[in-house]
């Protein structure tokens, strides 16, 4: 299975740099979530990633570029924009006609066409097609040549609940296979449980790159939850500590100390606690906090906020 490896890839338009010098790898056997805010550069780098734009750097999978693959169908499927695909082709002479010039057999059109769920609308024209089937008709083209690896733009864009749980199910598993998976979203939640690793970019520069755990955990917004008869007790000795500390109703919520600093400091200051409970942060709080100065595109509240 191929490991892919992002080095040093770039791209200006005019004055404004769109990519600038980001090399990451995806591994096989994962899914790699492509976080940033619009504008940020995801879209483009994804593009050069498979030589549809140029700019610098390379990517290389298992140490040959896209150009240098022989039938790329077979090694790299993606999918960029909603529907590349011809209106009036009906769906399956789409696949078809991509699956001819890679040497992928009928066959295997019949099973993507099953995998995404459009085997009964396979002889149905694409134009006519809602946002949600058409994705799943630019999944199936992804998946046509079987590949190690996987590239896809907002591949749940249009998708309902369901479909959105099918594609996760779908992705995991291709990775359980030992592919590797890139995937883009602005869905954070469903990022939240189907990543992996994360590469977080804002402005075309790279912000981080790493598991998703420990992109969460170092966002530093964790904290602890605290009730307690025993505030005025507790209090001054978490401060002592350095702790931040803040009222929610009767839960105090403590940040810059773990559970057991706090539960530590209760029992040597000599309060009762009623509740200590470790607060995780989110992955949309963390992504918010790590890309805030990185936005493109910022609006204001209706009062002007």
């Amino acid at each position: 299975m191929a490991l892919i490896r992002a080095e040093g890839l770039g791209k200006s338009y005019g004055a404004t740099r769109a990519v600038d010098d980001l090399s990451f790898e995806v591994h096989p056997g994962s899914v790699t979530g492509f976080l940033g805010p619009n504008g940020s550069g995801k879209s483009t780098t994804m593009r050069l990633m498979l030589g549809l734009d140029r700019g610098d750097g390379a990517t290389t999978y298992d140490g040959r570029t896209f150009g240098e693959l022989d039938h790329p169908m077979r090694h790299v499927g993606a999918l960029l924009e909603a529907k590349p695909f011809h209106p009036t082709r009906h769906a399956r002479n789409h696949l078809r006609m991509l699956a001819a010039p890679n040497r992928i057999p009928d066959s295997r059109v019949d099973q993507v066409l099953d995998m995404v769920g459009l085997t009964t609308v396979s002889g149905g024209k694409p134009g006519k097609f809602s946002l949600g089937m058409g994705q799943r008709l630019g999944i199936a083209s992804a998946l046509l040549g079987d590949p190690d690896t996987l590239i896809l733009d907002e591949p749940s864009n249009g998708l309902d609940p369901q479909g959105i749980t099918w594609l996760r199910h779908l992705l995991k598993h291709l990775a359980g296979e030992g592919r590797s998976v890139l995937v883009s979203s602005h869905l954070l939640q469903e990022m939240a449980v189907l990543a992996d690793e994360l590469v977080v970019i804002g402005r075309g520069r790279m912000i981080a790159n790493g598991p998703v755990a420990d992109f969460v955990t170092g966002s530093g917004l964790g904290a602890v939850e605290v009730r307690t008869p025993d505030a005025a007790l507790l209090a001054p000795a978490l401060t002592a500590l350095g702790a931040t500390l803040t009222e929610e109703g009767e839960v105090l919520v403590v940040r810059g100390a773990t559970a057991e600093q706090v539960g530590e400091a209760a029992h040597d200051a000599g309060a009762r606690l009623h509740q200590l409970a470790t607060r995780q942060a989110t992955l949309e709080e963390a992504f918010l906090a790590a890309t805030g100065q990185s936005e493109e595109f910022r609006g204001t509240s209706g009062d002007g906020a």
